[in-house]
């Protein structure tokens, strides 16, 4: 098992990718932290790992909230001691609106999630990680981190600002043992656009033109395995990455 005795945060753990990487980290060997908003998604997830043999809590964390991030880190610390990985997948999507009709609130509430609520539980996690000497955190940006036609101007916005602040944070604690990197899945299957509101028709017929380009989608299990790997000591001598799993959409 790769990930024996470590300790793993997973944010958005309900369902889809998150899902996905919670149940393959439990089966590589970690106790998993099971945390989502959607608390009764998490705690099914949990209750299935612990029934399967594996060491599981459920979370609910709402990650736009500070006082929700810190209860959930003072739960983690509470229950198993320790942390060794946090990976940051919770998020959310906008309406595909272009800058020229995006809204003050629509852009602060995608922000709020993707970018704040990750920042904050990065700075939370690194000075945990400072005391014990090592940690990993794994940020889930998407290809929208990485090119500017896979969603709107928020969206997009939003994971290029986490793909930067991935970069920093690696290099800023290369030497303090502990490592940060990405991923950039491309389309996979999940349910994140049901967090999709008021789409712009402009904006998804212009984004649309791009997924032309998606050799395939992606399964959620695809995600999880190159999750275990960054969450391993494979991964050793990787930091400050941002690794597309997208079958090849962004080398196009």
């Amino acid at each position: 098992m790769r990930l024996i005795d470590k300790v793993a945060i997973i944010t958005g753990a309900a369902s889809g990718m998150g899902k996905a990487i919670t149940e393959l980290y439990a089966k590589e060997g970690a106790k998993v932290v099971v945390s989502d908003y959607n608390f009764e998604g998490a705690q099914v997830v949990a209750e299935s790992i612990n029934k399967s043999g594996g060491v599981a809590i459920a979370n609910r964390t709402n990650v736009a909230e500070l006082s929700d991030l810190e209860q959930l880190f003072t739960e983690t610390k509470e229950a198993f001691g320790k942390l060794d990985i946090l990976v940051n997948n919770a998020g959310i999507m906008d309406g595909m609106e272009p800058v020229g009709e995006i809204t003050d609130e629509k852009w602060d509430r995608v922000f709020a999630v993707n970018t704040t609520g990750v920042m904050r539980a990065m700075r939370i996690a690194t000075n945990i990680f400072l005391e014990q000497g090592h940690g990993i955190i794994i940020n889930n940006i998407s290809a929208g981190g990485l090119r500017g036609a896979r969603a709107g101007a928020a969206y997009t916005a939003s994971k290029h600002a986490v793909t930067g602040l991935t970069k920093n944070t690696a290099y800023m604690y290369a030497q303090s043992g502990i490592r940060c990197n990405g991923i950039a899945p491309g389309g996979v299957e999940t349910n994140i656009g049901s967090s999709m509101t008021s789409v712009s028709e402009f904006g998804f017929g212009r984004q649309s033109t791009g997924q032309g380009t998606m050799p395939r989608v992606g399964k959620p299990s695809e995600v999880a395995q190159l999750a275990v790997f960054l969450g391993s000591e494979e991964s050793s001598f990787i930091n400050g990455q941002v690794i597309a799993a997208d079958a090849g959409w962004t080398a196009y």
